[in-house]
């Protein structure tokens, strides 16, 4: 049994790890601020004993360290997350994001913990190899000067802190760039696309695809999600590697709007929403978006377990279950 720290534990991935960590027979503590977390997302594990539950930020340092110094391992996974909220709120998503991971690392070094860095797909940018068209832990990454790009900036500098603190000073520790990531508890609330598609249809609503539709996408189902980063943090191997997470059955966001439609049985129209509407002026977007997952077939045998079809129809079950 390890004492497991998660930082943002009650956000949508979090949560789904928090209770994979408890059903291996783990001790967890939580530390989120509720920021885009939910409590309700972990309230059934409150009844466990091996669980606990701190309100407090990752930017709060003698917290930080005592809750690290305290743990075995640390899940690093609280940030300011969300496309919608993160090119509104540049300057509080480049702060937390890159603070709060140096006080993790900080901690992490001071007491000889192993920490797992959650990173984003985000970081490679803009430009994906033509004749790949899949993202490779190795590739360049190419950012642009829209605001957008500041979470990606904050999350590359975190990756580069974490790499860092593994090649300068030896803590084991492993960075992950987690893709497209969808299940139950997830809300469209700060832009995710599919869990919004889902809502609309149920609800009969339009179904807002923001740009043309032809951006490229694929969505991995979270308790796999999840599974990939257990097997990584247990995996020396992956110590001072970066590794993609995630799916690559890859599909067009008008492609993703059509298919939930088609499941859900709804009338909805499909209606484009330009960028600018959506987002505000200055939003650039990723044409495509889709990882090479080659390496952590390599390291940890891992292959994704359910497809986009099955993905959808979970996430539409999950919501109708909320609203029945």
């Amino acid at each position: 049994m390890k004492k497991i720290l998660i930082t943002g534990g009650a956000g949508f991935i979090g949560s789904h790890l928090a209770e994979a960590l408890l059903g291996r027979g783990d001790e967890v503590t939580v530390l989120d601020d509720l920021s885009t977390g939910s409590l309700a997302n972990i309230l059934g594990l409150k009844s466990d004993p091996r669980f606990a539950f701190v309100l407090g930020s990752i930017l709060d340092e003698s917290r930080v360290d005592a809750l690290v110094r305290e743990c075995d391992e640390v899940y690093h996974l609280a940030a300011a997350v969300g496309v919608k909220l993160v090119f509104e709120n540049p300057i509080h998503t480049i702060l937390v994001n890159v603070r709060g991971t140096e006080l993790v690392l900080e901690a992490a070094l001071r007491y000889a913990k192993k920490p797992l860095v959650v990173s984003t797909s985000e970081v490679y940018g803009k430009d994906v190899d033509p004749g790949r068209l899949k993202f490779r832990e190795t590739d360049d990454l190419s950012l642009g000067t829209s605001l957008r790009w500041g979470y990606a900036c904050s999350k590359a500098l975190d990756e580069y802190l974490a790499l860092s603190y593994q090649k300068k000073m030896g803590l084991p520790a492993v960075v992950v760039r987690i893709f497209n990531t969808v299940g139950p508890r997830q809300t469209g609330e700060y832009g995710m696309v599919l869990p919004r598609f889902a809502a609309q249809a149920l609800a009969g609503r339009p179904i807002t695809v923001y740009g043309d539709g032809s951006q490229v996408r694929s969505f991995c189902w979270v308790k796999d999600a999840v599974a990939a980063l257990l097997a990584l943090m247990d995996a020396p191997a992956a110590v001072g590697e970066v590794t993609n997470v995630g799916s690559d059955e890859a599909v067009t966001v008008l492609g993703l709007a059509e298919r939930v439609k088609a499941q859900a049985a709804s009338a909805s129209p499909v209606e484009f929403v330009p960028y600018e509407q959506a987002y505000g002026k200055g939003f650039e977007d990723i044409r495509h978006r889709v990882p090479d997952t080659a390496k952590l077939h390599r390291l940890v045998g891992f292959r994704p377990t359910m497809t986009l079809y099955g993905i959808i129809g979970q996430v539409l079950a999950f919501l109708k279950g909320r609203t029945e």
